[in-house]
């Protein structure tokens, strides 16, 4: 049974005067058509000025985020959908999942996407997935639910999860997912503590389910583009902004800062 969705302008000012920490999806969230919008950077700026903590909180690899978290004033990125946090510039990632070998874990993906493939011989390995640790991805180009249902079945045998997002479906370790990683980042990589209660989580697909888990994170806000997505989610957010996409960030930032 899923809770009502609130317009984000419902929410509280007293709940939003709670909030010290924004953990946000990149692609679709932060994004506008696949780029960050100009008032992008100003809005990360305003953020850490007026002293709230962003950690982005992404499915991209490994490759890419090191790059984010290294440019953008922000307190981290987690990587690979829970796989890895970066936090220090010019240093290597942590690596959040339990992996014994790296290089044997990837063979093994390999071959589940080799396997995968025989099912589903149009699927194509991402750009991005000679830069990943921790999973493998290949494109979405908008796969039919059944299909993604059949892949995820075909991924458990493997002993994988799945799961996928606007633009990536991935195949990644058991228990790897965006909460899991975000609550070992909380309580481990930080260099301050925060309270379940003062951090808001903010995303726009399946990949971001664990998110809005309201026993975990008791304030989390969907895009408006999470609207798609509502009948194959377990969990829903609290609210959903007007705006779309990394216009609704915008819009969430603005009443933050203002709070």
């Amino acid at each position: 049974m899923h809770h009502p969705i609130l317009p984000f302008a419902d929410i509280s000012a007293q709940q939003l005067n709670a909030i010290k920490l924004i953990a946000t999806d990149m692609d679709g969230t932060l994004t506008v058509n696949g780029k960050f919008p100009a008032v992008f950077g100003q809005a990360l700026w305003d953020l850490q000025k007026s002293g709230f903590a962003v950690v982005i909180v992404t499915g991209r690899s490994a490759g890419w985020v090191s790059g984010l978290a290294h440019y953008l004033p922000i307190q981290g990125a987690i990587a690979e959908n829970g796989g890895l946090f970066f936090h220090q510039p010019d240093t290597p990632g942590k690596v959040l999942s339990d992996i014994p070998g790296l290089k044997d874990h990837r063979a093994h993906l390999a071959n589940t996407f080799r396997q995968l493939q025989t099912h589903f011989p149009h699927l194509r390995t991402t750009a991005d997935n000679a830069f990943r640790i921790t999973d493998w991805t290949f494109d979405n180009p908008d796969f039919d639910p059944v299909d993604l249902d059949q892949m995820a079945n075909l991924c458990t045998t493997a002993g994988f999860d799945f799961t996928y997002s606007t633009v990536q479906c991935h195949i990644k370790p058991k228990g790897q997912n965006k909460q899991a990683g975000l609550l070992t980042v909380l309580e481990h990589h930080l260099p301050e503590r925060y309270n379940l209660d003062q951090i808001l989580t903010i995303g726009d697909s399946p990949n971001d389910q664990d998110l809005f888990d309201s026993q975990v994170f008791p304030h989390s806000v969907g895009v408006a583009n999470l609207s798609h997505y509502l009948e194959q989610i377990d969990h829903h957010p609290q609210a959903m902004t007007q705006a779309a996409e990394g216009l609704g960030f915008i819009e969430i930032t603005q009443r933050l800062l203002m709070s």
